[in-house]
């Protein structure tokens, strides 16, 4: 076994390609290192568990065994836009606390540098209840105190909105939580905020973007072996509930007062929203809410659903089935760190006697992400929140913001009310630094409603807000479907949907994107397609990304992209219909399913075209 060097291609910090094709000897070297400078017991002994059956087991076991091996010690997880994300096991291609304590060192000497000698970096932490995570935000704090950085630590599991909230509350200069979002129960990861006196611009408190990523990843890619970064046993400061009582405060203030006759559903996925959106309705009046019981408790195995991720196939299914038995206005799903809201409705237009009787047969379905989006957009444009008219800061025209994949009707809205709009890469981390923003959102059930206090999605505050559109539109005999008719009568109708592929391997990705490049569809649901953008060249001042936007004669637009947390390549949909301002609600349903058909023909041809 050669000894530690970090030019020792057995420690191989920044990764590589190598672990694919390295000889089996310099493959247990490397693996035998890493065990020699892990910091976790279970970790160390897993991998000798792995190292012990490539040596010696079975033949189907050993081959396994060396995969597995391979996989792990092929490259790094990656600190990027996205901080760090992945599976929990030993190495270093899997989230583990050798990997954050790295990360931590590493964020450190950034700050440390960034703020200089004479300035004491002040780091907040939070975390939710996924596996390890409380260990790696203790680990974190423990690296951090000992690299002299002020660590105040959440007091308990709590949203990722809370983590973002006290970024700002407490002039930060970052902030860190531990989380995989919707990610399946065996991920974790590590998400990073800059403020304080790092990020003094709009984008305080918001997650980081180049240059600053890739100066984090510098010095980690510089950190040693995780056995010998110093860690203090204590020195930090756990905060108590001042915060997270501090951000419920914040939420009360979007409330309009009003007496509430709505009621409600509720789930958190078994994740750590549920009982501080409990607070928060309570807080807005809101006092008919029942909470899907199974769900309501933190559970980092997720029982009762596949993936913990409300856009799931399933995942709100005992939510609806719930609403069904007690007769609910609305329903209101949060993923397992409550930064998403998904939203559903009673909407007789698509119930059915045929088939099987369920929640979706009685007419429940889940609002699209572009559906919310242009309702909260409107809502607070038109009617400001908790008496506050709408404005973009010191009585600036406020603006709206939404992603490149997001529908382009927020823009047709903020035009209709006078405000200003932009579209930004996809990500919290490009939407919440907007100068100007009062909303904010992407499709994937993110939704910034406060950006005043917490510059992120969040879902307790959105789902605040949607739950007091809907107790209004109630009061008047109407609904939240109502308001989506009136949003098309307003700015036409724009319906969306999305096809997604998910792969196995990750270089069938790149392979996907480039077909698409070389030979994009000719039609679009019939339609001639005018124009190919491609995103990589940058369009519209935007930074160049991945990704690709189709755009047909008859104002079909496709936008291709690889996802940013999961191995798939997704297709945005949309396609818009002219609606006219004193269309019925019948005749808006019949421009509905038209729309419905050229999506499906759309949708049919980016499979084809894609291979899926």
């Amino acid at each position: 076994m050669t000894s530690l060097d970090t030019d020792d291609p057995a420690f191989d910090p920044t990764g590589g390609d190598r672990g694919a094709g390295m000889p089996l000897d310099l493959l247990l070297d490397r693996a035998e290192t890493w065990m020699r400078h892990d910091v976790d017991e279970d970790d160390r002994a897993e991998l000798a568990e792995l190292t012990q059956a490539v040596a010696s087991g079975r033949p189907g076991a050993r081959r396994a065994a060396e995969a597995e091996l391979r996989d792990r010690f092929t490259g790094s997880l990656q600190f990027g836009t996205a901080g760090l994300r992945g599976a929990m096991a030993a190495g270093p291609n899997r989230m583990n606390r050798a990997v954050v304590v790295r990360a931590a060192a590493g964020l450190a000497a950034y700050l440390t540098e960034t703020l200089g000698r004479r300035a004491t970096p002040r780091v907040v932490i939070g975390y939710d209840a996924r596996r390890r995570s409380a260990d790696f935000a203790t680990d974190t704090a423990g690296v951090l105190v000992a690299a002299g950085v002020e660590a105040l630590l959440l007091p308990s599991a709590l949203p990722t909105p809370v983590l973002a909230f006290a970024v700002r509350h407490l002039a930060a200069d970052a902030g860190v939580m531990v989380t995989a979002s919707h990610n399946p129960a065996a991920d974790n990861g590590y998400k990073v905020y800059l403020g304080g006196r790092v990020v003094t611009d709009a984008g305080q408190g918001v997650q980081i973007v180049p240059p600053h990523d890739a100066g984090i990843a510098a010095r980690i890619a510089a950190v040693g072996p995780a056995s010998e970064v110093p860690r203090a046993d204590s020195g930090w400061t756990v905060l108590d509930r001042e915060v997270p009582l501090a951000y419920l405060e914040s939420v009360r203030a979007l409330s309009d007062g009003r007496p509430r006759t709505l009621r409600l559903v509720t789930t958190s996925l078994h994740g750590v929203g549920g009982r501080v959106l409990a607070r928060a309705l309570s807080d807005a009046g809101f006092t008919d809410v029942v909470p899907v019981e199974e769900q309501l408790d933190p559970d980092p195995d997720f029982p009762t659903v596949r993936f913990p991720n409300p856009e799931e196939t399933g995942a709100i299914d005992m939510a609806l089935g719930l609403a069904s038995d007690v007769g609910a206005d609305l329903v209101i799903a949060n993923d397992p760190d409550a930064d998403r809201c998904a939203v559903a409705v009673r909407d007789e237009t698509v119930g059915t006697y045929q088939g099987a009787e369920t929640a979706r047969s009685h007419g429940w379905r889940m609002l699209h992400g572009d559906e919310v989006g242009a309702l909260l957009g409107r809502e607070i444009v038109s009617h400001g929140l908790g008496g506050r008219p709408p404005a973009g800061g010191d009585g600036a025209r406020p603006v709206l913001a939404s992603s490149v994949v997001s529908s382009r009707v927020l823009s047709s809205i903020a035009a209709h009310h006078g405000a200003g709009h932009a579209t930004t890469l996809t990500g919290f981390k490009w939407i919440a630094r907007t100068p100007g923003l009062v909303f904010g959102y992407e499709e994937a059930l993110g939704y910034c409603v406060d950006p005043d206090h917490v510059r992120d999605k969040d879902g307790i505050s959105a789902a605040v807000v949607m739950a007091q559109l809907a107790d209004r539109l109630k009061a008047e005999g109407r609904s939240l479907t109502d308001a989506l008719d009136d949003v098309a009568r307003e700015n036409g109708l724009f319906l969306t949907d999305q096809v997604s592929g998910r792969f196995a391997d990750l270089a069938r990705i790149g392979a996907t994107m480039s077909r698409l490049r070389s030979a994009p569809p000719r039609t679009l649901g019939g339609a001639g397609v005018a124009e190919v953008l491609d995103l990589a060249d940058g369009v519209d001042g935007l930074p160049p990304t991945d990704g690709v936007v189709l755009l047909a004669a008859d104002d079909t637009r496709v936008v291709v992209r690889p996802s940013g947390t999961e191995p798939k390549v997704k297709c945005y949909l949309e396609v818009v219909e002219p609606v006219t301002p004193d269309a019925t609600s019948y005749e808006v349903g019949r421009l509905r399913v038209a729309a419905r058909g050229r999506l499906d023909r759309v949708a049919a041809d980016m499979r084809a075209a894609l291979g899926l």
